[in-house]
């Protein structure tokens, strides 16, 4: 079984979106494990770093993937990506990834990247699986 940890700040308040990302999560539930760590701020964040071994931070500005590609690099085990609030993630912590990756070149709010990122976590899967979800 594969497993993520999806490290932010904060809960979603729009229903939709937690629907939509409870969703993929049942979707998921029986390939995958989902791991939800939600600070409080961003001192929070700072600080779980620090005991982060090695964790993978979004960020508009990080390396590009094709669905196909990540699909690829998440087969590793074990991957922890980070998600930062609406200013962003801390350039003390970017120096700390092991990677940055962008999700796309267009910008989202902090909680629509949580979204994007399941469901890409699952469409590769599905790529992994070769399904028809992924043509």
């Amino acid at each position: 079984m594969y497993k993520f940890k999806i490290i932010t700040i904060g809960k979603i308040k729009e229903q939709w979106l937690k629907d939509a990302i409870d969703e993929y999560e049942k979707r998921l539930k029986n390939r995958a494990k989902i791991k939800w760590i939600l600070l409080k701020d961003e001192k929070k964040l700072i600080d779980y770093t620090e005991k982060e071994k090695k964790f993978i931070c979004l960020d508009q500005q990080g390396q590009s993937y094709t669905s196909k590609n990540f699909s690829k690099f998440i087969q590793k085990n074990n991957i922890s990506f980070l998600i930062g609030n609406e200013k962003g993630i801390p350039l003390i912590i970017k120096k700390k990834a092991f990677l940055t990756i962008s999700l796309s070149n267009l910008t989202f709010t902090h909680q629509m990247a949580r979204l994007i990122l399941i469901e890409q976590i699952y469409r590769s899967l599905e790529i992994i699986k070769n399904s028809n979800y992924h043509k």
